[in-house]
């Protein structure tokens, strides 16, 4: 018999760590390959991990709500055959010019900046997600190893070293001058929430993970980017007609129903070709043109919270295409189904206030983004329809849109052009076009 370690996979460039939610299997189970064996939750998306291979547990790692760094071994799998070697960093044999060219590399940085080790005399562990924010934030090892973990054998956590920089920040100390006087200390106003008065026939409910995370990156989000909004009616009778005479034979066809989503997501992506500095990300004084299109869609879930799922190079699909992503998505998302790189890499997002009722929105930016842009409900309305015979009032079908973008970098003139000219690609449309 051999064994086997099941790794915390890489979910993501900006995924290092994710939290142990649940174990679906028990040490003794049998394990069939691609059974999912444990629930993980980052700061994305909750997922299971599968298995690799067929055998046994025999060995469970971490405990329920334990913060496991990617790449870590988190069970022992017991399979037939020959061991499994699983090849990390530590079992590669390194060139000696490497090892010499790493040695002075750290003693350049350690004399710079004195970088957080792995590990410390304290035998303290720090996952790379801490290390980082401690690097990041000019944070000494002298400092991280004085932080009280709240993790497994009190290990540092995102939370507490967030938590250790945020109560630094709000006390400043000031060196004074020569003088003999003990050094003062400034404190820095901090704005506290007003108390919330609660009564006996009060429910008092507790956040969930998620809600919390949303919360704090829309908080996040307006602290971030400078919002403004425009707004523009679209006229959308043609696509509202057309939708009517072909979505019967769509599903006949294609099994999938067509809603008006997909077929607004096609003229937004082919809008944002038109508008490439809409499709942009911000970091630091620096401008990141994304050269793929992949528009991300709001969707709330059954307990209330809300998930972005992306559809990815969404311009290189044809309506078919898309229609197909966007029920597939929806679906897996309010089953929490969604896999953490289906969430990710988002350039440009479209939320649909309408589906609730409302007839328009000011959505707030999905960081690192610059623009979101909130579809209002489709109505009836009495218009003004000018023809060659003259003014006549007739009633139409009416959409109000709603662009949020972030006034740092784009202007008023490029938010307003975009959805105008999303208002003449939707407006034209060709009632006799086949799907």
């Amino acid at each position: 018999m051999a064994r086997f370690e099941l790794k915390l996979p890489k979910m993501g460039e900006s995924v290092a760590e994710a939290t142990i939610t649940s174990w679906l299997k028990e040490v003794g189970d049998t394990i069939e390959l691609d059974d999912a064996v444990v629930e993980i939750a980052t700061d994305k998306v909750d997922s299971e991990v599968p298995s690799e291979v067929e055998g046994t547990l025999i060995e469970i790692l971490f405990e329920k709500d334990d913060v496991v760094a990617v790449g870590e071994t988190i069970a022992v799998i017991e399979i037939e055959g020959e061991e499994i070697e699983t090849e990390t960093i530590t079992n590669l044999e390194i060139p000696k010019v490497v090892k010499e060219l790493e040695k002075t590399i750290e003693q350049v940085v350690d004399t710079v900046s004195a970088p957080i080790a792995k590990k410390t005399d304290s035998r303290k562990f720090y996952s790379p997600l801490v290390r980082n924010i401690a690097q990041t934030e000019g944070v000494t090892q002298e400092e991280l190893d004085s932080i009280t973990g709240s993790g497994k054998d009190a290990r540092v956590t995102k939370e507490d070293i967030l938590s250790y920089i945020e109560k630094r920040k709000n006390s400043i100390k000031v060196v004074t001058s020569t003088k003999t006087e003990a050094p003062k200390k400034v404190e820095k106003p901090v704005v506290k929430a007003v108390p919330v008065s609660v009564n006996g026939e009060d429910e008092v409910i507790e956040m969930s993970r998620m809600g919390k995370l949303v919360a704090k990156h829309m908080v996040d989000s307006l602290q971030t980017s400078a919002h403004v909004q425009s707004f523009i009616e679209i006229d959308v009778t043609n696509i509202v007609n057309w939708r009517n005479k072909v979505k019967d034979a769509f599903f006949k066809r294609e099994g999938e129903k067509l809603t008006f989503t997909p077929i607004f997501m096609q003229a937004i992506a082919t809008t944002i070709k038109k508008y490439p500095l809409i499709n942009i990300a911000v970091n630091g004084d620096s401008i990141i043109k994304k050269k793929n299109i992949n528009l991300g869609m709001a969707a709330a879930l059954p307990d209330g919270n809300l998930i972005v799922p992306v559809i990815k190079n969404a311009d290189q699909l044809n309506l078919v295409g898309i229609t197909k992503s966007v029920n597939d998505l929806a679906v897996r998302a309010r089953a929490n189904q969604l896999k953490p790189d289906e969430i990710q890499d988002g350039t440009y997002t479209v939320t649909n206030v309408g589906s609730f009722g409302s007839i328009t929105g000011t959505p707030i930016i999905n960081q690192p983004q610059v623009a979101i842009l909130a579809l209002g409900a489709i109505r009836k309305l009495p218009a003004v329809i000018e023809t060659s015979q003259g003014d006549f009032i007739g009633i139409r079908q009416k959409m109000i849109v709603s662009h949020s973008y972030d006034h740092r970098v784009v202007n008023g003139a490029l938010g307003g052009m975009f959805i105008k000219t999303l208002k003449d690609i939707l407006e034209s449309w060709d009632v006799n076009q086949d799907i």
